[in-house]
């Protein structure tokens, strides 16, 4: 999470479209200026192979067709928060739905869309000012039940997830191997009840473990 408005951003584009993906960097980058540093990809795998530290946050383009039958989306994870573009508001619903902080229109403008970037990586929701309130409002459910209790190592980890670090990042702060790290990740993950990183931050938050 950025300490604040000044601090310089590392920021994770990925977009499918190698057109949207050129022109969304080129507008970033004469936006940002030196406070913006950016590395882009076409897929997740690709990023993460090519990035040497773990981004402040990740601009997520959904391209204009949803995925499989019913129309899915998937979030990338990059264990930082996402800001997701949108053709339309059934896709802003199911970008939510997937883990993104916040949602724009895919037209965006360059200026709003870093603010939006900032707000997000400091831990703020962001909406498209035009989408319908049904589509963003949180659902009604179940109170959450109490995950199983966190060793403390667990709650180490935990805590430097929601800094949004990634499994090399978290084994230097602990002094403890890439491997030990991932094996109490999964372990968190599996104790809060989610499958992403960006989910068991949310959920410890809602719980109180964590402070965003």
């Amino acid at each position: 999470m950025l300490d604040s408005l000044d601090t310089p951003l590392r920021l994770a584009l990925v977009a499918e479209d190698p057109l949207a993906r050129g022109a969304l960097s080129r507008a970033l980058s004469d936006q940002g200026g030196e406070g913006l540093t950016l590395a882009a990809a076409g897929t997740l795998a690709e990023l993460e192979s090519a990035r040497t530290e773990p981004p402040d946050v990740v601009l997520w383009d959904v391209g204009l067709r949803l995925t499989g039958a019913e129309g899915r989306l998937e979030a990338p994870d990059l264990g930082a928060p996402v800001l997701a573009l949108v053709p339309e508001e059934a896709a802003a619903e199911l970008a939510l739905g997937a883990g993104a902080r916040g949602v724009l229109f895919r037209d965006a403008a360059p200026g709003a869309l870093v603010a939006a970037l900032r707000a997000v990586a400091q831990g703020l929701a962001v909406f498209e000012p035009t989408l319908s309130p049904v589509r963003v409002a949180p659902r009604a459910s179940a109170p959450p039940t109490p995950p199983e209790a966190l060793t403390p190592r667990e709650r180490e980890v935990l805590a430097l997830l929601a800094e949004g670090l990634s499994n090399k990042a978290i084994a230097d702060r602990l002094a403890i191997s890439e491997h030990t790290a991932k094996f109490h990740v999964n372990a968190v993950l599996a104790k809060l009840g989610v499958q992403r990183r960006t989910e068991a931050v949310v959920r410890a938050a809602r719980l109180g473990l964590v402070t965003l």
